[in-house]
C-alpha cells in the first residue's frame, strides 16, 4: 500500500508544481484552486493512511491555504505561490526519499520555517516575516492547523476516538469501509489528520501521529484511477500498474517470437525449391498460409508490447518549470518557460535517462546564453525558452531554443586551445566549433559558480544522448540564440541495422552511423603510417573491422563510411543486407567493441558492434588525430 500511495502521489506532487506556476501566471483561475486543493487533499489522505505524520502536516497547512486563496479569504500572492511551491517540494521530496526505500520512520518532520511561511500566506500576508524563535516543536502543528471536521463512523454514529481520547480501530475500520456517514461533528484537531481515499471531502478522520499498526488492513490502495461506464453507475478500472521488468520479459519473447517467424520463413522458403505433389504439395501451401498468419501475429504482438513501454515525453517535461523559475530567479533573471509537443511518445527507457542531460542544458541556457542587461541588446526584458518534442519518421525530435546571445565560435575555439583541448589547427569550421562544448574539461566560465563553469555538463549530455543511439546538433546566431537539436530513436529495443562478415564472423552496425557503401582498391595512400581514402574529396582515415575487433585481418575489399563527428572509413569483407534486430545486451562478460547478440533471420548468431566504439573511431584512433588527418 505504501508503494502504490508514493507512485500516485509522487504524480500528484509533481502536477501540483506545474499548476502552480500556471496560477503564478493566472491568479483568477478557479479551475487551477480547486486542482491544488484537490491534490494536496487527496495526498494528505494517503499519507495519514499510511502513517507519514509531517506530510500530513504539510498537506493540510497548503490545504487550509488554498481553501482561503479559492474562498476569496486570502489573495495569489507571490509569497502564497512561494509557500505553496515549498510544500510541494517538501513533500516531493518525502516521497522520493520513499521511492528509493527510505524508512518512513525516518523522515524528517516538517520546517519550522515552512510552517511560518504558510501561516502567514494563510493570513494574508504579501512578504514573509523574519524567521522567529523556534517553538516547542510538540505544539507546532497544533497551533498551526485550523479546525477541521471529524466524521462519526459507520458504527451507530460513534466517534472514532474512544472515552479517553485514545483512536478506536474498530470504529475507524468501519468508518473507512462501512455506509456513508451522517452529520458531522466539528472538533478541533491537535494531531494530524487522515483521509481514507474512499471518504467525502467534507468528512476527514483524525488520527494521532503516534498511532499503532492496525490489526487488519482497511480497504485498497489510495488514489486508485477509475473512470464511470456509460451507463453512469458502476465504475471500471481505466488502467493497471505493471512491474517494468515484466514489461520488458514480454517485450523478449515478442522479439523471439518474430525471429522464430522469420528463420521458419527462411526454411519454407528453402523447402520450396524442391518440387512437391500430390498430398505433399497441399501440405506445403497450407504450411505457407499457417507460417504467413502467424508472423503477422507476431509481429502484431512485438508492436503492441513495444507500445506499452512507450510514455509522453510530458512525463519528463512537466519537471522543469519549477526548475527554469527558481535558477532564474536565482541569477536575476526574467525568463519564461514555453513547452509544446509534451504528448509526443517515446520509449520508457529514454524518459527515465533525459532528466539529466536536460537539466544540464536548461541550465547552460538560463546561464550562458540568457543576457543579464537585455535592454541594451534592445530585446525585451522576460527571455523565452522553448523546450519542443516532435514525432519525425521513426524518430523523436526534442528541442531546446533560448532567445539569448548566441555563441561565438572564435571564441569558443580559442578557450579550447588555451585549455589544451585542441591544437591550433582543430575545429577551423563554425561547426565543428559549436561542438566544443561537449568536450569534457570545456567551459567559457572564469570563476565557477554553482550554476556552471566546472566544466562538466554538456560533455555528460552528448554521452546520454549517444548511449540511445540518439545525436546531438547545435545551431547558433550571434546575438538571436541557440538552438539544441536532440534525435532520439522512438523505441530502443528493436534496432535497424547492417549486416556484415569479416573473418568469417556474422556482424551487425547500427545504421544510425552508416553512411554509405564504396569500394577498396587494393593500395592506399596513407598519413603518418596509416591508411587513407579520398571519399567526395575529404581524405578519411580507414580501419580494419576485423582488425580493431582483435580477429584476424582477411580480404577486406568493402568500405562503409562512417556518419560519426570525426568520419571515416570501416573495412568488412562482405556487406550481406540490413535487418530489425531485437538485441540482447552482453552483461556476464565484457568484449571490446560489442555490446549485444542477436539472431539473423537464418537463425545465426549475430555479434552487435557497440554505437559508442563506433562514434568514437573504434577507438584505434585518438579523436584529435582523426581531426588532423
Amino acid at each position: 500500500m505504501l508503494k502504490d500511495f508514493v507512485v500516485e502521489a509522487l504524480e500528484l506532487a509533481t502536477n501540483v508544481e506545474e499548476h502552480l506556476l500556471t496560477l503564478e501566471r493566472h491568479p483568477d483561475d478557479l479551475e487551477i484552486l480547486n486542482a491544488v486543493f484537490r491534490a494536496f487533499h487527496t495526498i494528505k489522505g494517503g499519507a495519514g493512511f499510511v502513517n507519514l505524520p509531517a506530510m500530513v502536516s504539510a498537506c493540510h497547512l497548503t490545504e487550509n491555504l488554498f481553501d482561503a486563496l479559492r474562498n476569496g479569504k486570502a489573495l495569489v500572492t507571490p509569497l502564497a505561490i512561494e509557500a505553496a511551491l515549498q510544500a510541494s517540494g517538501f513533500v516531493a521530496d518525502q516521497l522520493t526519499e520513499l521511492a528509493n526505500g527510505a524508512d518512513p520512520a525516518s523522515l524528517a518532520s516538517m520546517p519550522q520555517d515552512l510552517e511560518d511561511i504558510l501561516t502567514q500566506a494563510i493570513e494574508g500576508k504579501d512578504t514573509a516575516a523574519p524567521a522567529a524563535a523556534p517553538a516547542p516543536a510538540p505544539a507546532a502543528v497544533a497551533t498551526a492547523a485550523a479546525e477541521v471536521v471529524l466524521a462519526p463512523s459507520a458504527n451507530g454514529g460513534d466517534s472514532v476516538l474512544g472515552a479517553d481520547g485514545t483512536l478506536d480501530w474498530n470504529a475507524l475500520y468501519q468508518a473507512v469501509t462501512g455506509a456513508a456517514a451522517t452529520a458531522p461533528t466539528a472538533v478541533t484537531a491537535a494531531a494530524p489528520v487522515v483521509e481514507t481515499p474512499a471518504a467525502d471531502h467534507g468528512h476527514p478522520k483524525a488520527l494521532p501521529s503516534a498511532n499503532p499498526k492496525p490489526p487488519a488492513a482497511p480497504a485498497a490502495a489510495p488514489a486508485a484511477r477509475r473512470t464511470s461506464d456509460s451507463s453512469g453507475g458502476s465504475s471500471k478500472e481505466e488502467s493497471i500498474r505493471i512491474d517494468a521488468g515484466k514489461l520488458d520479459a514480454l517485450l523478449e519473447v515478442a522479439g523471439e517470437s518474430v525471429q522464430a517467424a522469420n528463420q521458419a520463413a527462411v526454411l519454407l522458403e528453402k523447402l520450396q525449391q524442391f518440387k512437391f505433389e500430390g498430398n505433399a504439395a497441399a501440405l506445403m501451401s497450407t504450411l505457407a498460409e499457417t507460417l504467413g498468419r502467424a508472423s503477422r501475429y507476431s509481429s502484431e504482438l512485438q508492436r503492441a508490447t513495444l507500445s506499452t513501454r512507450m510514455q509522453p515525453v510530458g512525463r519528463l517535461f512537466q519537471k522543469f518549470p519549477r526548475l527554469v523559475r527558481e535558477l532564474a530567479k536565482d541569477l536575476g533573471k526574467d525568463v519564461d518557460l514555453a513547452i509544446s509537443g509534451a504528448e509526443t511518445e517515446v520509449d520508457r527507457v529514454v524518459v527515465d535517462s533525459l532528466y539529466d542531460p536536460l537539466v544540464h542544458m536548461l541550465r547552460n541556457s538560463l546561464d550562458h546564453g540568457i543576457e543579464t542587461d537585455r535592454a541594451a541588446a534592445s530585446k525585451p526584458n522576460k527571455a523565452t525558452i522553448s523546450l519542443k518534442a516532435w514525432q519525425e519518421a521513426s524518430s523523436v525530435m526534442i528541442e531546446i531554443f533560448d532567445d539569448g546571445k548566441g555563441m561565438d565560435p572564435d571564441m569558443l575555439r580559442s578557450k579550447a586551445i588555451s585549455k589544451g583541448l585542441i591544437g591550433e589547427h582543430d575545429a577551423q569550421s563554425v561547426d565543428e566549433a559549436l561542438q566544443l562544448v561537449f568536450l569534457p574539461g570545456f567551459s567559457t566560465k572564469e570563476v565557477a559558480s554553482s550554476v556552471s563553469g566546472r566544466g562538466v555538463g554538456m560533455d555528460v549530455v552528448k554521452t546520454a544522448v549517444e548511449k540511445h543511439r540518439g545525436t546531438i546538433r547545435i545551431d547558433s546566431t550571434l546575438g538571436v540564440g541557440t538552438r539544441f537539436s536532440i534525435r532520439l530513436p522512438i523505441e530502443l529495443s528493436i534496432i535497424p541495422t547492417m549486416l556484415v562478415r569479416t573473418a568469417g564472423a556474422a556482424l551487425a552496425l547500427p545504421m544510425a552511423v552508416v553512411e554509405r557503401v564504396v569500394e577498396l582498391p587494393d593500395e592506399f595512400d596513407e598519413v603518418g603510417g596509416a591508411p587513407v581514402l579520398r571519399d567526395q574529396g575529404r581524405p578519411l582515415p580507414v580501419h580494419s573491422l576485423a582488425g580493431v575487433l582483435g580477429y584476424e585481418p582477411g580480404n577486406e575489399r568493402v568500405g562503409i563510411v562512417m556518419a560519426v563527428p570525426h568520419p571515416y572509413i570501416l573495412g568488412v569483407e562482405a556487406v550481406e543486407g540490413t535487418a530489425d534486430l531485437v538485441i540482447k545486451p552482453l552483461t556476464a562478460i565484457h568484449t571490446n567493441g560489442i555490446t549485444g547478440t542477436a539472431r539473423s533471420a537464418e537463425g545465426e548468431l549475430v555479434l552487435v558492434v557497440g554505437l559508442s566504439f563506433l562514434l568514437e573511431g573504434c577507438r584505434a584512433v585518438p579523436a584529435k588525430a582523426v581531426a588532423q588527418v
